[in-house]
């Protein structure tokens, strides 16, 4: 493995480009790195049945209106909640390596069984996205990924120990304790491959739980807003540890309303040239002002990961 090969960064292959970093950036810690992300990353297994319900986090006009005018209303729902169309291996082999995991208990099920959501409960169980991804990992066993657990809609303690239990189970030794170097030297010796972010209280008293990663979220539907809204957030400085940029694109119900033949991929697509051209002009890093990981939509699309990945070029401009 030539880790210390002079290749551009944007050539290095995207299932394993961790392990084909140069050497110079083994001990650069990762939350230094610039890492592609995938936002709402398992949204590509929605159950299209119309007798799933709506998330009850959906505003209650539109709970309202699925009830009544569920024949109408669904494929909107279905347009604007699908955010990722490639499964998490594909993902992950496309160079995400920090995933966006909202978990969720469905209303009225009695099984233990736990989904992700993003409007309406996906068809694969946490359990089985879980196991994917440790597939992938022993496949890989020089890349580190990040998930980010977070909103556990409907979870209750005894569901919370349950996921606990099953990340435990599944990851075994892979996972990273929050004691340790985050350097991908270090990883490496120790064979951990997976650090794990819970959005919760309960992660102060495990080990092995990281906290919570904050994502900086614009809330906007507009590129240019977008970006406006993360250069002034830069002026304030970097999270000392990891953290995420989420340059997905947020629509209202009066974008959707005014928009009805379009969907969120459409939007994604158009938007992708100007947003993709200024993570070209970030820099990952310690300084103020630098970028950890970088989130998007439909991160398969026009490039997203070699251009995340292609920042850590500066990285080494810096240190040569």
């Amino acid at each position: 493995m030539s880790g210390c090969s002079e290749l551009s960064l944007r050539e290095l292959p995207m299932e394993s480009w961790m392990s084909h970093l140069p050497c110079a950036l083994w001990d650069t810690p990762l939350y230094h790195l610039a890492i592609p992300g995938s936002h709402n990353a398992v949204t590509y297994c929605l159950d299209m049945n119309d007798r799933s319900p709506v998330d009850p986090m959906q505003p209650d006009m539109l709970q309202k209106l699925d009830k009544y005018m569920k024949p109408l209303i669904r494929p909107f729902v279905y347009k604007w909640a699908i955010t990722q169309e490639f499964t998490i291996k594909q993902q992950l082999d496309c160079g995400v390596r920090y995933c966006d995991l909202r978990i969720a208990h469905r209303p009225n099920d009695h099984s233990t069984d736990l989904y992700f959501y993003h409007g309406v409960y996906t068809t694969l169980t946490v359990e089985i996205v879980l196991s994917e991804i440790k597939e992938w990992l022993d496949a890989h066993p020089k890349e580190v990924v990040l998930l980010s657990f977070s909103h556990f809609l409907g979870l209750n303690q005894e569901l919370h120990i349950r996921l606990l239990t099953n990340i435990r189970d599944t990851f075994a030794s892979k996972l990273c304790p929050k004691t340790e170097v985050l350097t991908l030297r270090n990883l490496w010796a120790l064979g951990y491959q997976v650090i794990v972010s819970y959005e919760h209280s309960i992660s102060s008293s495990h080990a092995d739980l990281w906290p919570h990663i904050p994502y900086w979220w614009a809330n906007k539907c507009k590129a240019e807003a977008l970006i406006e809204e993360f250069e002034a957030r830069k002026q304030h400085g970097r999270p000392g540890g990891f953290f995420v940029t989420g340059i997905n694109l947020t629509e209202d119900l009066k974008y959707i309303c005014t928009h009805p033949t379009e969907s969120l991929k459409d939007l994604v697509m158009s938007t992708y040239p100007a947003l993709l051209g200024w993570v070209r002009e970030q820099t990952p890093g310690p300084r103020a002002g630098s970028l950890n990981i970088i989130a998007g939509d439909f991160i398969t699309e026009s490039h997203f990961a070699p251009t995340v990945v292609t920042l850590n070029e500066k990285l080494l401009k810096w240190s040569s």
